[in-house]
């Protein structure tokens, strides 16, 4: 299966981002997934912001080669790949499983791509 991904710029992103408090909830669960559907809400307003490990490649790879690197990349220079995914805003990380601790430092490296303090950001886990 062929997923539609493109790269997304932080400054297309909503303004309401970078000036008001921000809550990132999980729709799906934390333990072990590769791919966590979730919400951004703040401001009155929501929009869809999902979180991908992009090393899964069995039963078929979730990113592929130059969008994977980029994940990489980003990450060792302590910032996130944003990508729209099959219509959705997706942080993407190196990796094949999510943590509760991966999880808050991929939304904290979301939080310094709009240019506020992470601690304006709230996170919400689903067990």
């Amino acid at each position: 299966m062929t997923h539609d991904v493109r790269e997304v710029d932080p400054f297309d992103l909503p303004d309401w981002l970078g000036t008001s408090d921000v809550t990132w909830t999980a729709l799906t669960t934390v333990r072990g997934a590769s791919r966590i559907e979730g919400r951004l809400s703040g401001a009155g307003e929501e929009l869809d912001c999902d979180l991908l490990a992009a090393d899964l490649a069995y039963p078929e790879p979730l990113l592929q080669g130059a969008l994977r690197r980029q994940a990489h990349q980003s990450w060792t220079h302590g910032q996130v790949l944003l990508v729209e995914y099959d219509g959705r805003l997706t942080l993407a990380v190196p990796g094949t499983a999510y943590s509760a601790d991966g999880v808050m430092e991929t939304v904290a490296r979301l939080a310094k791509a709009v240019g506020v303090r992470p601690g304006r950001f709230v996170v919400c886990l689903r067990l």
